[in-house]
């Protein structure tokens, strides 16, 4: 009784089947077949619209909030291709928060060519550095684009927005020794993203003329001093020379196939203010400021290693040079219309340094004795010496190297104090004032902050 209760109505008389009446109802809704199946279609076209207005709010909120593209990122990257001198050039530089991209990037702005940056900022060293570059070129209205070489819809765009008219590849994975710790960074950057970039290069209309960073590394086990480019190179001696040597094989290709107009620089042991950290001169520079002891290798039968030292002055004139007489590629669109150029040029300083003789300068400069442990060079995949034969380059680029190691380590010893903030005998403090007073003109070195003793 109490259940029945339940559904008796508040006012006596006024009771309906309600059950009875839904059930009808129900009946003549869904009393054929083919009214079910509109039913159904309904609701799936009302899902498939549904999604795609979110997919259509994602990809848009994507576009204008990630780390690039969107209408301000465009304008910015607009405003850093612009040209600013008769005949100039539009150039895309990868790795432009790097050593050497840094200082070709400041070289091309000041002469009015347009430069667009493109980096990653990975933390193979201290990426503070590579902000603090960062920042140099922002202060000279150089825009860098933080991505990967390797994202084809970022070069896509990039070359959709600027025509570029060359491009200086500098990105890379630098350093032979890492190269046994993470060998797979080696094949992705060195590599795959290399041959990512030649195809963004290949199917742009119309093509850039392509310079790019190969290495002295890719003489290997090779004796034969100086070395030159017709030398044989088939005998790397590390994993990061032979990703570099394959570059070269991959370049030729594209060159041959698609018309691309390319040329390689082979860097001689580059050295300078706003270095790498990783090289030797950087660190033997830090830890003998800190007391630390140094590790200085020797070869085979005791002998000392010696490099071809290069300051950054003269790579970036032998880079600029490689731009200004670099012809226009030959294809468009991926098709080729005729032979196109290819060239592959040494840039070194011609006079190789041994190791414990550059230790000897920066101490000079430092005025601080190097504790040294003198050890035999294991197998990491260096080698003893290095030494260019520069005689193509200074033909056909007019390259000229003028700076010797004694003062181009003079001025990086300058340059290294002013920035790290150092009196001696105290420990390295970086100044967030310093940065951005280094500028273009990199060998008269940064100005020195009030109080530092002259090295």
């Amino acid at each position: 009784m109490a259940e029945q209760e339940l559904f008796l109505p508040s006012t006596p008389g006024k009771f309906k089947d309600k059950s009875h009446s839904l059930h009808r109802q129900f009946h003549r809704c869904f009393a054929s077949t083919s009214t079910m199946f509109l039913w159904a279609l309904f609701l799936v076209a009302l899902t498939a619209a549904y999604l795609s207005f979110q997919s259509f709010v994602d990809s848009g909120s994507k576009y204008f909030s990630s780390a690039w593209g969107g209408i301000h990122w465009e304008r910015q990257v607009r405003s850093s291709a612009q040209i600013h001198r008769q005949n100039g050039f539009s150039v895309l530089v990868t790795g432009a928060a790097g050593f050497v991209g840094s200082h070709v990037s400041l070289a091309l702005k000041k002469r009015g060519d347009g430069v667009v940056g493109l980096d990653n900022f990975n933390d193979y060293y201290d990426p503070s550095l590579k902000k603090a570059r960062k920042s140099l070129l922002n202060s000279q209205n150089i825009f860098i684009v933080e991505g990967d070489v390797n994202d084809a819809r970022l070069l896509a765009k990039l070359f959709e927005i600027v025509p570029f008219t060359h491009v200086m590849h500098l990105a890379a994975q630098a350093g032979v020794r890492y190269a046994m710790e993470n060998p797979h960074s080696y094949v992705h950057s060195n590599i795959a993203g290399l041959v990512t970039l030649l195809e963004a290069c290949k199917t742009a209309d119309s093509q850039p003329a392509i310079v790019w960073a190969s290495s002295s590394s890719v003489y290997g086990l090779n004796e034969k001093v100086p070395f030159s480019e017709s030398d044989r190179t088939d005998q790397p001696a590390s994993l990061y020379a032979a990703t570099k040597k394959a570059g070269e094989e991959i370049t030729h290709t594209y060159n041959h196939i698609y018309g691309l107009s390319i040329t390689g620089l082979r860097f001689f042991t580059v050295y300078g203010p706003y270095g790498r950290p990783d090289m030797a001169y950087f660190s033997f520079t830090r830890n003998i400021l800190q007391g630390k002891p140094i590790t200085i290798y020797r070869g085979k039968n005791r002998v000392d290693l010696a490099r071809d030292f290069t300051y950054i002055d003269d790579i970036v004139k032998g880079c600029v040079a490689s731009l200004d007489t670099a012809k226009k590629s030959t294809g468009s669109g991926g098709k080729k219309r005729g032979p196109a150029q290819y060239r592959i040029f040494n840039l070194g300083n011609t006079s190789p340094v041994t190791v414990p003789m550059m230790v000897g300068i920066l101490e000079k400069h430092l005025k601080v004795k190097a504790k040294k442990h003198v050890l035999e060079m294991p197998g990491n995949g260096d080698v003893p010496f290095t030494h260019a034969n520069i005689s193509s380059a200074r033909r056909e680029l007019g390259y000229k190297p003028t700076t010797d190691l004694q003062t181009g380590l003079k001025k990086f010893v300058k340059w290294y104090l002013s920035y790290y903030g150092y009196n001696h005998g105290k420990s390295a403090v970086l100044k967030k004032s310093q940065l951005g007073q280094w500028l273009a003109d990199v060998g008269k070195g940064a100005r020195r902050p009030r109080g530092l003793a002259e090295p």
